[in-house]
């Protein structure tokens, strides 16, 4: 199946570079593009894309406001949020997170990077394993006062053992098949874990469900001195 794209930047040179590259892969097209968070809402709810590369900084409403408008339509449900970013304002990041956004990239990426980014997100998964997210996650998303609220200590009471394990390690920023080799299990076995977790928590994806182990307490901030 095609990957479909929709870019949403105000540079329109990034966006043309995105389009090349992303259309020259034959598992994905770019399907429109947005110069700002109002048109790219918009051609969203047109196009039903897979994937939205979104830049945060954008004239009029910016991207972070779109994303919170964009992840919160049940008719967008199967649309991904992908951020770009300069890593200039990390709780602006942090707050696209938590509204439901599926991870960012760097606009230094490589083009290797961006194209499996984009087919990671696309799957279901997140961008939340490199140290600098690891980072932003316990720096932010546990904070009071940034977005929405997704999780409490009282929401993990349906979880079994093991999903809250296995939840735990997510957040962390571990890969199924790291999980797999700290349990002794297969990664298919986690990967069936981290989804009845989702299923009962009604995350919309794998950022989310780290976003809720956070906010939830049953994954601690790291103290400053380990960050």
């Amino acid at each position: 199946m095609t990957i479909r794209v929709l870019l949403a930047d105000d540079q329109a040179l990034l966006r043309a570079t995105f389009r090349i590259l992303i259309d020259s892969c034959d598992d994905m097209e770019v399907v429109a593009e947005a110069a700002d968070g109002a048109a790219a809402v918009e051609l969203a709810r047109v196009h039903r894309p897979d994937v939205i590369l979104m830049d945060i900084r954008m004239p009029g409403t910016d991207g972070l406001a779109a994303t919170s408008v964009i992840c919160a339509d049940p008719e967008l449900a199967e649309t991904r949020v992908l951020i770009l970013t300069t890593f200039e304002i990390d709780e602006y990041v942090a707050q696209a997170l938590r509204s439901g956004a599926s991870g960012f990239l760097g606009k230094d990426v490589t083009a290797e990077a961006l194209l499996d980014g984009i087919r990671t997100v696309a799957a279901g998964d997140s961008l939340l394993s490199p140290g600098a997210t690891r980072t932003l996650i316990t720096r932010f998303l546990a904070a009071p006062g940034l977005g929405t609220r997704l999780a409490g200590a009282d929401d993990l009471t349906g979880l079994t053992t093991r999903e809250r394990e296995v939840m735990a390690w997510v957040a962390e920023g571990h890969s199924n098949e790291e999980i797999a080799g700290k349990l002794f299990v297969s990664p298919l076995t986690v990967r069936t874990h981290v989804h009845r977790a989702m299923t009962k928590l009604g995350a919309r994806d794998r950022a989310q469900l780290v976003v809720m182990a956070y906010q939830s307490g049953l994954v601690q901030p790291l103290p400053p001195e380990e960050r």
